[in-house]
């Protein structure tokens, strides 16, 4: 079952890979307010990334290996996340494997709800302009 938390027993705390809204610069990243990123990295080349208009979504049965920033982030930030990404009913938190091998969660959509989007090639979030 892949809809598993990747948590962190020791500090109860979760890795959160964000590609979207909730990166460095972004609209969302207030919700990120204090902490740093852990990682900046690809996820393995297993995704595709779509331009739903203001915020990205990113589904599984790609080849493209996903740009994002990893945070490790406390439960009461995690209940944020979610609220705002409308987990589990639009997006889903999600284990996924990054290109290093390493699990963390990511917040995905469903492939029927990206049908019909324009894809993001290059996999970055931030450089959709030119896609």
């Amino acid at each position: 079952d892949r809809s598993e938390v990747v948590t962190r027993q020791e500090n109860n705390t979760t890795r959160v890979f964000v590609y979207g809204t909730l990166r460095t610069g972004e609209p969302n990243h207030r919700l990120l307010h204090g902490y740093k990123p852990v990682a900046t990295l690809r996820t393995a080349p297993t995704f595709e990334l779509v331009n739903l208009g203001a915020f990205p979504g990113m589904t599984r049965g790609g080849s493209t290996a996903v740009v994002g920033e990893v945070y490790e982030v406390r439960a009461e930030t995690l209940v944020d996340l979610d609220r705002l990404e409308g987990h589990p009913n639009f997006y889903r938190r999600e284990a996924i494997e990054l290109e290093d091998g390493r699990e963390v969660s990511a917040y995905l959509l469903r492939p029927a709800d990206a049908r019909g989007y324009r894809p993001i090639p290059s996999g970055d979030w931030l450089q959709r302009k030119g896609a």
